[in-house]
């Protein structure tokens, strides 16, 4: 790609004309300058799927597994291939630029958006980062490395400062995106925190390291709303604040007047906006490049099987053609797919795990338990336009007087964003359910304001919510809910409206719910465990809810919700081949772990969850997953946990000890090392030997079938001078053998690997390194001996 001269460009544009460019034009879109050939960028949430412009459920996208799932692949190949499908999906839907990967690391397990993370380990989050911004920028739709940096948690994410040492820094939560540099990332997003004492889209870190000796020539993209001064931010390096149109930047000509701002700064902020655009082809009419992809179900089929764990299997899996399955727990039939918060899209389709199995297997089926408390909005099997009868609900904007202003049909009950227009004074959504129990219904209302709610003309709801918040996750994405009960008849139709009023900087959600009687707890149980008694395998698939991991809030335990550890071993009691499918985002305790004849993990995989887990229980496909963060016995024994600021500051006190080079100092033992998988065979470490540049690895597959297997090497240095980890990983690879066969593998182990960071930048400590190798942070029977890098002169 030969870059237009920005320079010259920018050259044409007075201040005003400069200042404009540097504040979007709206929430997902940046500002047009016809007189230098500039057409509006346009961005959008990710990283699993590409949802667009704001959030509308009839605009579909597919649906990837989270990224701890893409980085269980362990496969950097497969995250760069469903990194070009994302590519693709954005040109469908007009986007230049995709809100994605996060960069951000498992520095406890209770971080709330701990699923939209990699993993907990600095390599394998750049490996896997890097991969993901290859794909999606062989598109040529940008991708963002967010949320720079030490964003590891979500209480008080708005203002929390992260106080982290210069070495902790460099080698633990800045490796990632100098990753994301080196493969040639397009933008950068300035995260909300601070870091030691200053927040981040004011910070010196953005010039250095991430333009200064990175050589980052991108743009620096602020979260939205963390642009929150105007001359501190606009001298630092950040170069554009979203969203728009209003920002601190919109003073930025009265600053350059006043002297606190040198137009130059201005200049050098314009010239990296207008090389995205030419990037993106958003400059001088190019078209922008529109890749395409073969087979797409296929391919997010594939990475569901590629990223499940298998934890523990003790014969039990593959199952045994014509089994009679009793498929069971509250995740089975409504899959937890994605996480919550801004990275969720609206999937074209979803397969759960229940109609998967049912397509390859003799099913029955019930959950036993039910999770959680949040309402479910209404849906298009439920309801009915109260005007044309068709299925969805009608949302209405209102004046003042109760006037219609405008009036659209929409699929769902919740209806996050609804386009303004002057005189809006209320948001109306109605729908008319089909009744399909009798009993007393809960029916819920959800907005700030003033809300009310009618069933069947009777008002039974009408409160006022003040707004008690400034974290945009809660204000667009998941307002306060208020509940009534209505006593419904089976076979019925029944019109509901609820209406929110509009009030200043409360967003526009507005949602409606219904939820029919449910069965007693007991009976619910008592009829999956006799279900399970009559089959011949019980799969359980517990999990956690939007309630327990998401944006916006950290989780204070990781204890299954519900009674779903009871239901675990409930269903063990009478079926001793009973396998458990869990189905979160990030660790959970499994007391029953020992107990069940197979554990696997999904993680939140995407919307061919149902077929991918099939194509695993079948033996079709081998669970291809590793783990890429430790998961703990009991939470007790966390070595890392601190996630609540203390006087507004947290502290990394653990510095370069994370994940399970914590593990490896702690006297508790987890349940489960980072690296850990099973496949559907077995295999032997026979030999290691030094290489130039790693080591040799010599393994036999020992089991009767084909299989793959994830060969990891760490290395360590017991009698440094240097204080460091245990161990740490140095590099990894796959091989696949046939039963009996041996194969051999290079693992590079690059000179990075044997760094540390100083107040005079990197060095290397004279002398040799042990190189570990093994199949996971806990289990490494091999090593080569002691290898001396090269330190360069």
């Amino acid at each position: 790609m030969v870059e237009p001269d920005v320079g010259q460009l920018v050259g044409k544009l007075d201040v005003a004309r400069k200042v404009r460019l540097l504040t979007g034009a709206t929430g997902w879109r940046t500002h047009d300058e016809p007189d230098v050939g500039l057409r509006s960028i346009v961005v959008s949430d990710g990283p699993i799927g590409v949802r667009g412009q704001g959030w509308d459920e009839r605009s579909t996208s597919l649906a990837l597994p989270s990224p701890t799932a893409l980085a269980a692949t362990w496969d950097v190949d497969l995250v760069r291939r469903l990194g070009v499908l994302l590519a693709a999906e954005a040109r469908r839907k007009g986007v230049d630029v995709l809100l994605a990967p996060t960069l951000n690391l498992h520095r406890s397990p209770f971080g709330g958006r701990h699923f939209e993370c990699f993993s907990e380990d600095p390599v394998l989050t750049a490996r896997i980062g890097a991969a993901y911004v290859a794909g999606v920028q062989s598109g040529g739709v940008a991708a963002t490395a967010k949320h720079y940096v030490a964003n590891d948690s979500e209480t008080e994410r708005m203002t929390l400062d992260a106080e982290v040492d210069e070495r902790t820094l460099h080698e633990v939560y800045l490796v990632p995106f100098e990753a994301a540099v080196e493969a040639g990332v397009w933008v950068v997003m300035s995260a909300y925190n601070g870091v030691n004492g200053t927040t981040m889209s004011e910070s010196p870190l953005l010039d250095e390291p991430l333009k200064g000796s990175w050589g980052f020539d991108g743009l620096v993209v602020s979260d939205w709303g963390a642009v929150r001064s105007t001359a501190a931010s606009a001298n630092a390096a950040q170069d554009l604040a979203m969203p728009g149109p209003h920002s601190p930047w919109n003073d930025l000509a009265a600053a350059v007047e006043r002297g606190e701002v040198p137009e130059s700064a201005l200049d050098r902020k314009v010239e990296r906006l207008l090389r995205l655009a030419a990037r993106v082809g958003a400059l001088n009419g190019a078209t922008p490049t529109r890749p395409e992809v073969a087979a797409p179900h296929e391919l997010l089929r594939e990475a569901v099987a590629a990223s499940t764990v298998l934890l523990r299997n003790d014969g039990a899996l593959p199952l045994s053609p014509g089994a009679k399955v009793a498929v069971l727990g509250p995740n089975a039939a409504t899959a937890r797919i994605q996480g919550g918060g801004s990275a969720g899209v609206y999937p074209e389709s979803v397969v759960s795990f229940l109609d998967g199995l049912r397509e390859v297997a003799d099913v029955r089926h019930a959950p036993g338990v039910r999770l959680g408390d949040r309402p479910e909005p209404l849906t298009t099997a439920n309801t009915r336009h109260p005007g044309n009868g068709e299925p969805g609900v009608l949302v209405r904007l209102l004046d003042a007087d109760g006037a219609e202003l405008s009036a659209e049909h929409r699929l769902l009950g919740r209806v996050l964003e609804v386009p303004l227009v002057e005189g809006a004074h209320a948001i109306e959504v109605s729908g008319r359910l089909a009744v399909d129990a009798t009993g007393d219904w809960r029916i819920s209302v959800a907005g700030f304001g003033r809300l009310t709610l009618d069933v069947a003309g009777e008002r039974l709801i009408d409160e006022d919510v003040p707004l008690d918040t400034d974290d945009p996750a809660v204000i667009h994405l998941t307002p306060p809910y208020r509940h009534a009960t209505a006593h419904l008849e089976a076979g019925t139709a029944v019109d509901l409206v609820a209406r929110r009023e509009l009030r200043e900087h409360t967003g526009t959600a507005t949602v409606l719910a219904a939820d029919p009687p449910r069965l007693g707890e007991a009976d619910e149980l008592a009829l999956a465990v006799g279900l399970a008694r009559t089959s011949d395998v019980a799969v359980v698939v517990v999990g956690t809810t939007d309630e327990i991991e998401s944006e916006g809030f950290d989780r204070t335990s990781l204890a299954l919700p519900g009674r779903q550890d009871e239901l675990v071993r409930a269903v063990r009691a009478v079926n001793e081949r009973t396998v458990v499918v869990v189905n979160s985002g990030g660790p959970v305790e499994l007391p029953w772990r020992d107990e069940v004849a197979a554990v696997l993990l999904t993680w939140f995989p995407g919307q061919e969850a149902g077929h991918g887990l099939a194509d695993v229980l079948t033996g079709a496909r081998e669970p291809g997953g590793r783990l890429p963060t430790t998961w703990a016995a009991d939470q007790r024994d966390l070595p890392v946990s601190n996630v609540v600021p203390d006087g507004g500051v947290l502290r990394y006190d653990e510095g370069l000890h994370v994940g399970y080079r914590a593990w490896h100092r702690s006297q508790a033992r987890p349940a489960y090392w980072f690296g850990h998988g099973l496949g559907y065979t077995t295999w032997a470490y026979e030999e290691a030997t030094a290489t130039a540049t790693g080591v040799r690895v010599r393994v036999r597959n020992t089991g009767d079938r084909a299989g793959r297997e994830v060969v990891q090497v760490y290395v360590t240095r017991p009698d440094s001078a240097v204080e460091r980890p245990e161990r740490w990983l140095g590099g990894w690879a796959a091989v696949s053998a046939g039963p009996g066969e041996a194969v051999e593998v290079d693992v590079e182990v690059p000179e990075r690997a044997y760094r540390h960071w100083t107040a005079d930048g990197w060095q290397v400590e004279p002398g040799a390194f042990t190189l570990l190798v093994g199949r996971s942070a806990g289990d490494t029977p091999l090593s080569p001996g002691e290898r001396s890098p090269h330190v360069a002169e």
